[in-house]
């Protein structure tokens, strides 16, 4: 029983996961209008990202608690609520938007929350 890890392979990878985010796999078990679904108590927290490269994340855990996720599982993650806070924090924020479509596109809407903290 020691701290293992292991390396979890996709064909995309989500563009906002980071080290330090935990993975957390849900086994499936329910199949409701064709689709395979996971109960809530089916849902194992495995341990943080500890690299990323390309297409494949290495997480960290804890064999005595939990083990690798099975073929098949769902896979998801989880922030770090005291680093990736949602608001914006000072006086200047500065936004780059990026389209990298070959078609045209139109952008729908763009909003901001804005907070007077001193005067």
């Amino acid at each position: 029983m020691a701290i293992q890890q292991t390396t979890l392979v996709f064909s995309g990878m989500n563009a906002s996961a980071q080290v330090d985010d935990i993975i957390y796999y849900s086994i499936p078990n329910l199949a409701t209008g064709g689709f395979d679904n996971a109960d809530l108590n089916n849902t194992i927290m495995l341990g943080p990202i500890i690299s990323i490269a390309g297409n494949s994340i290495v997480v960290q855990y804890d064999d005595a608690i939990t083990s690798a996720p099975p073929a098949g599982a769902f896979i998801s993650f989880v922030k770090d609520k005291k680093i990736n806070v949602s608001n914006v924090l000072g006086y200047y924020a500065e936004v780059k938007l990026r389209n990298n479509s070959q078609k045209k596109v139109e952008l729908f809407s763009l909003g901001s929350e804005v907070i007077e903290s001193s005067k």
